[in-house]
């Protein structure tokens, strides 16, 4: 048997020949002898076929025209090996095998002559032809042959010679026209052909061979052929019977291996099952291969095995049958392009009911997003599947909520689901999913419906209030949020401009979140007023307080017509804050003021509200009786800047001594210290006296040190300063022709240089003729400058006079 890429031809023990194409089908039929065909031979091309057979016939003859070549030996010939290119006229040769090797060539007289190549080393076994090259075995060993120059380049001994050579025949094939595969027994040698450099030829041909892996294999070698960087290898298997030790013939195993240097890596194994394989021996099996289509034919004496490489359709079909859905779902989806018997969707499809069966309801759910994808008739089905089984709820985090976007009946059934099982689940969808998924109106109503079961179940409420928003029902959701407490309410009233409906409910916002509530009036004044909320807080007066007390910190006059009422307030709610109030506004009646805060017995208030009122007196007599703090009393006395308020101030303190020591340490720096100590009875025993005094004496000298170092300073300056104007006033000035004279305002240089004439130029600057100036009196003979003089600038004496 041998095979071309168009087909494969099989040859008989009756002497016929078949070509069969790749499905198996017979095309044609040839009788070529009446005995058994021991080998066929193609070219290339597949348009010439070489028949050699059992009663020694060679046939070579053209399949599509008249071309043949008849000969017949005196022994029976086991091996034919035409020229690939036999095509050519120039390459008509064709090699034969028995006894000895034939090279047959047509010469240019159309005559066949024969040569022989070798001989007298047993029968020929196997013979390949690729380009240039004619590979052979023989008992001892492989040969290959140049036809080229004639020339037998290398001899590879056999390794194994106790095996028969005709039980365990040599396996040879050509990889590509420089690399040949021996596999002969268990041994497989991989063979490169090289040129050999010209400085190393002499007398040895121009090529040679090196062996570039060798390594031995488990069983014994009945055919190869590549696989890329792979070698697939048909191996003649036997194995010892546990129950009776004896060897028996096994299923003969197709492998595929990597080559090493030295060894080899197993990639895969198949024993495969042909009729007959109990009574088959290792030269009952062939191995034949299609480079074009990377088909591997194995022959047997009763079948004929097609093997041919996986593609990612089989091996999804693999994945499939073993029930890797998952597996197969990345194969499909890495390898879409070249996949054609498969969809990803199906396989898709087959995953997720795979995992239904199998429970994994939440997986199977979530892989629906990847698998259904913008398809809403799928994503429908499914859904209705889920539905079936009751798992609705595993499916809906994952539905589709934009593109695609499922009929709203789907929406409503899921939320009818968790409505009836699982109310955070319902409201956690409802927060989640856009309002117009679903017809919103009957998901209302089924909420109504339960809450009618359960009123005061807050997570319905909420979710009703949500409901109310997406149906822009915000008066009704405004109310449920506020009886909820919400914290969205807010939100909620800004987002929707929702003021007017909560005029009436300022109340229920104050006692929810009075600092939220305040800032939201506050910034929307325009819609609500302030004397709207006054007016609504009137029953409330501690929250009245809170908002007209932010409402004064943000503006002071906006709110002055409550001012006389916040005064109460403050006195009641907030009294740290009175005082505060009390200063910064300008709009507080001072006579209600101080009656409440009299009433109250505020002493700093009534204090300050005297002091406003001008009694300082009134003000510093309750600083000193109700207080009894001279360091507020001696402060307040600052403050007013007052002498009969310090007067008031030593009287009172006078037959006190803590007072006296606090004034003797205070009051240094406003009054003279001696009008106390003079009036400071004798005998009176004063705390730290001596301190006081010590302190008092400090202070002077502070005070000398002072005024000493601020008149060295208005020394150095004012005589710094008066350099700097002596030298000003000794620069000369520029005096021409644009100048005129400010009394006559004529040029003060004559135009007549040589006419003599006189005049005055003061520091200020300005210039007079000299005639028209005053005449200086006896009293003051110093001249000074009119125009400086007449402006109360200050006299400008002469400093340069001209004359000519």
């Amino acid at each position: 048997m041998t095979v071309h890429d168009k087909f494969l031809a099989l040859g008989t023990h009756y002497g016929k020949v078949y070509l069969l194409d790749v499905q198996g089908n017979i095309t044609q039929k040839f009788d070529v002898s009446p005995v058994k065909i021991n080998q066929i031979s193609l070219d290339e091309s597949g348009e010439h076929m070489g028949v050699c057979s059992e009663d020694g016939k060679v046939q070579v003859f053209g399949l599509y025209s008249g071309e043949e070549f008849h000969e017949t030996f005196d022994c029976p010939i086991k091996i034919i090996a035409v020229h690939p290119h036999f095509v050519r006229s120039s390459c008509k040769q064709f090699v034969t095998g028995g006894k000895k090797l034939l090279l047959f060539e047509r010469s240019w007289m159309n005559r066949w002559k024969s040569l022989v190549l070798h001989e007298g080393e047993g029968n020929i076994r196997s013979v390949k032809w690729r380009g240039h090259l004619i590979a052979w075995a023989n008992n001892m060993g492989v040969k290959i042959f140049d036809i080229t120059s004639k020339q037998r380049i290398t001899n590879v001994p056999r390794d194994d010679i106790s095996l028969r050579p005709d039980m365990y025949p040599c396996s040879l094939c050509w990889k590509d026209n420089v690399t040949l595969i021996i596999g002969w027994g268990t041994s497989v040698k991989i063979c490169s052909v090289k040129e050999r450099h010209a400085s190393e030829m002499r007398d040895l041909p121009s090529r040679y061979v090196e062996i570039v892996s060798q390594f031995e294999t488990e069983f014994h070698i009945s055919g190869l052929a590549p696989l890329c960087d792979q070698l697939v290898v048909l191996s003649y298997v036997k194995e010892v019977s546990e129950k009776t030790e004896r060897e028996y013939c096994a299923r003969p195993r197709l492998d595929i291996i990597q080559p090493l240097s030295e060894t080899c890596e197993e990639i895969s194994s198949d024993a495969l099952t042909v009729r007959g394989f109990q009574e088959n021996e290792c030269r009952d099996y062939h191995l034949e291969y299609s480079e074009g289509e990377s088909l591997f034919y194995i022959v047997s004496p009763r079948d004929v095995v097609v093997a041919k490489e996986r593609d990612q359709d089989d091996h999804i079909d693999w994945l499939l049958e073993k029930k890797k859905y998952e597996e197969a779902l990345m194969a499909a989806e890495i390898s879409q392009r070249n996949i054609k018997r498969h969809k990803i969707l199906d396989i898709g499809l087959a995953y997720i009911n795979h995992l239904v069966e199998r429970g994994e309801y939440d997986i199977a759910a979530r892989k629906c997003q990847k698998i259904l994808g913008k398809n809403a008739a799928l994503w429908e089905y499914e859904v209705y599947k889920f539905k079936e089984i009751g798992q609705l709820k595993a499916v809906s985090p994952y539905l589709p909520r934009g593109d695609p976007v499922l009929k709203p009946l789907i929406y409503e059934m899921v939320l009818h689901e968790f409505l009836e099982s699982d109310y955070e689940g319902f409201a956690t969808l409802i927060r989640e999913w856009p309002g117009d998924l679903y017809n919103n109106s009957v998901i209302v109503q089924a909420v109504r419906d339960h809450l009618k079961k359960d009123s005061q179940n807050k997570t319905l409420l909420k979710t009703l209030a949500e409901l109310y928003t997406y149906d822009k029902n915000y008066g009704n959701a405004l109310e449920i949020y506020l009886t909820l407490r919400h914290k969205d309410v807010f939100q909620l009233i800004h987002k929707h401009n929702l003021f007017s409906s909560i005029k009436d409910k300022i109340v229920l916002l104050m006692d929810f979140d009075s600092e939220k509530a305040v800032d939201m009036l506050l910034d929307n004044e325009d819609k609500i007023s302030i004397k709207k909320v006054v007016e609504e807080l009137e029953d409330r007066p501690e929250l009245q307080h809170v908002y007209l007390h932010k409402l004064f910190k943000r503006d002071h006059h906006k709110g002055q017509r409550y001012h006389e009422k916040q005064i109460s307030l403050y006195a009641e709610y907030d009294r740290p804050n009175l005082l505060p109030f009390l200063r910064d506004s300008t709009h507080c009646p001072l006579e209600k003021a101080l009656e409440i805060c009299q009433q109250r017995n505020f002493v700093e208030e009534t204090v300050y509200l005297l002091s406003r009122m001008g009694n300082s007196r009134s003000a510093l007599k309750m600083i000193m009786e109700e207080l009894h703090d001279v360091d507020k009393a001696i402060e307040f006395a600052k403050e007013q800047d007052d002498g009969e308020l310090w007067e008031d101030l030593i009287l009172y303190s006078i037959d006190k001594p803590p007072f006296i020591t606090g004034l003797l340490n205070n009051i240094g720096t406003h009054v003279d210290p001696i009008l106390l100590i003079h009036r400071i009875k004798e005998g009176m025993e004063i705390p730290n006296l001596r301190d006081s005094l010590v302190k008092i004496l400090q202070d002077y000298n502070l005070q000398i040190l002072l005024r000493e170092g601020c008149k060295k300073i208005l020394v150095a300056d004012s005589l710094s300063l008066l350099k700097k104007m002596h030298r000003t006033q000794m620069k000369g000035v520029l005096v021409d022709e644009e100048n005129i004279c400010e009394s006559c305002l004529s040029p003060i240089l004559p135009t007549d240089a040589a006419k003599p004439f006189s005049m005055v130029v003061f520091h200020c600057r300005h210039m007079f003729h000299k005639e028209c100036l005053p005449v200086p009196s006896m009293n003051s003979p110093a001249q000074y400058c009119n125009i400086c003089s007449a402006k109360n600038r200050g006299p400008g004496s002469a400093i340069l006079e001209m004359k000519k």
